[in-house]
């Protein structure tokens, strides 16, 4: 049986999630409840525009041209490895067709229970790169900020390191929240004991997404809270990127 994948949208010229030119495959679903969330859209799996692994490597290649040396198709969310048997489909067929792979994930459902460990392990053989989401690096923080633990999101990177897989770290920098030094250095410590890292992203807070929440009918919890100054976000900046030294 043909396995299909729930998706929420496509994107064909995506330049922020991953090396070159991509085409951004956004999954649903997604269990943590991110306070900053911009896509509070992909949350809920619904089955409307259920599309197959090979539907969309169909749809992606047409746009190969593009992608030059560097390209390739990006899957991002919610967070993709909560569909991870049709992820696992589709990096697979991506890889027959000679397509780069980027799984742009916070690590949520990791785990190294099976049967998800198992899949996971067979996951990262199709993948080229990892883009991983770090929300937050104190758990009491982490809970408050996403409504789950970090534990298992931070193990997933100290996995990653262990089988080399590169991956880029990608931090939402929230005024008040995340953006506090002492916060930043523990996350720039914790990041110099991982040896795959190949970049380090800091992702200013904004506040585009909330209209999704209005219009869902969810409380926004942040409101008030401005992005970041051009200062906080340098200084951000230069704290993680010690890690690479």
């Amino acid at each position: 049986m043909e396995i299909k994948g729930a998706v929420h949208s496509l994107e064909s010229f995506g330049s922020v999630d991953g090396p070159g030119i991509r085409y951004v495959i956004f999954l649903k679903g997604c269990e943590m409840r991110c306070k900053f969330c911009h896509n509070p859209d992909t949350w809920k799996i619904t089955d409307e525009n259920m599309q197959s692994a090979d539907e969309l490597i169909t749809k992606a290649l047409k746009y190969q041209e593009y992608w030059g040396e560097d390209g390739g198709i990006t899957v991002s969310g919610g967070d993709p490895l909560v569909q991870i048997d049709f992820l696992l489909e589709l990096f697979k067929k991506a890889k027959i067709n000679k397509i780069n792979t980027a799984l742009d994930t916070s690590a949520q459902p990791f785990t190294r229970e099976e049967p998800f460990f198992g899949k996971f392990k067979e996951l990262m053989k199709n993948t080229d790169l990892v883009l991983l989401d770090i929300k937050h690096i104190n758990e009491n923080e982490h809970i408050k900020l996403t409504g789950k633990t970090n534990k298992n999101i931070l193990d997933c990177a100290k996995y990653l390191s262990d089988i080399g897989k590169p991956v880029w770290i990608r931090h939402v920098l929230v005024p008040g929240i995340s953006d506090k030094d002492e916060y930043l250095n523990e996350l720039a410590d914790f990041l110099k004991g991982l040896k795959n890292i190949k970049k380090i992203e800091v992702l200013p807070y904004h506040t585009l997404g909330v209209f999704k929440w209005k219009e869902l009918g969810i409380p926004y919890s942040l409101e008030g809270i401005d992005p970041p100054t051009t200062e906080r976000i340098e200084n951000a900046r230069k704290i993680l990127n010690k890690a690479l030294d």
